[in-house]
């Protein structure tokens, strides 16, 4: 039986990969809106964060979404990730 290859990608601020699952991602749609794709499948252009409290305030202090996808990130999607991480 043929093993399924796991996909990982990496992390804006820690620079590490990671398996997808493990990572938030968000993405500025053809639209130009911002948007937390946990479907992972979202239309646009994505950038990950590491699930983690102290890596999406580091994200948020250094505006690290904001440069990745050429646009500004509202607080909103931080608040979100912020949400999703207690909830777990």
């Amino acid at each position: 039986m043929k093993v399924k290859k796991v996909p990982t990608r990496k992390c804006l601020i820690s620079n590490e990969s990671f398996p997808k699952e493990e990572l938030f991602r968000v993405v500025r749609t053809p639209e130009g809106k911002v948007i937390l794709d946990m479907t992972y499948k979202a239309n646009g252009r994505g950038a990950y964060i590491k699930k983690d409290e102290e890596i999406i305030n580091k994200a948020k202090s250094k505006k690290v979404l904001d440069k990745a996808l050429e646009t500004k990130v509202d607080d909103e999607v931080y608040e979100r990730m912020m949400i999703f991480l207690k909830m777990k």
